[in-house]
């Protein structure tokens, strides 16, 4: 199976679904922001890992204990996983924090406060 390919792009799509579910809804970690939502999930060709990309709304100190929460429920969530999505095997997830949403938002910040400047 090719990285690209039609399977791959639907099994990211699958796993990318039930990451999200589980991780709004059946993890108690006090440490995870309810703000936190799984950008994009790349799963490779063998099924042996996953990156999941997950972006976290607060201050960095908040999104360091998301992070930290994520990586210490990993076994229960691929055990969620696993029971959700039949897969040949589950993979191993590795939580990585996505900061282009953040990084959005402050670039089209500085983009009004240069046009603000010229409009007036």
């Amino acid at each position: 199976m090719r990285k690209n390919s039609i399977k791959n792009t639907r099994i990211n799509g699958e796993v990318l679904r039930e990451l999200s579910n589980i991780i709004r809804g059946e993890i108690k970690d006090p440490r995870i922001n309810p703000m936190t939502s799984v950008v994009t999930v790349e799963v490779a060709p063998d099924l042996k890992t996953c990156k999941a990309y997950i972006s976290v709304l607060g201050d960095e100190e908040s999104q360091q204990a998301t992070l930290a929460g994520l990586k210490s429920a990993e076994g229960f969530i691929r055990s969620k996983l696993a029971k959700t999505i039949n897969l040949r095997k589950t993979p191993e997830i590795k939580f990585i924090l996505d900061q282009s949403i953040e990084y959005g938002v402050k670039m089209s910040k500085m983009i009004d406060d240069v046009t603000k400047d010229i409009e007036e």
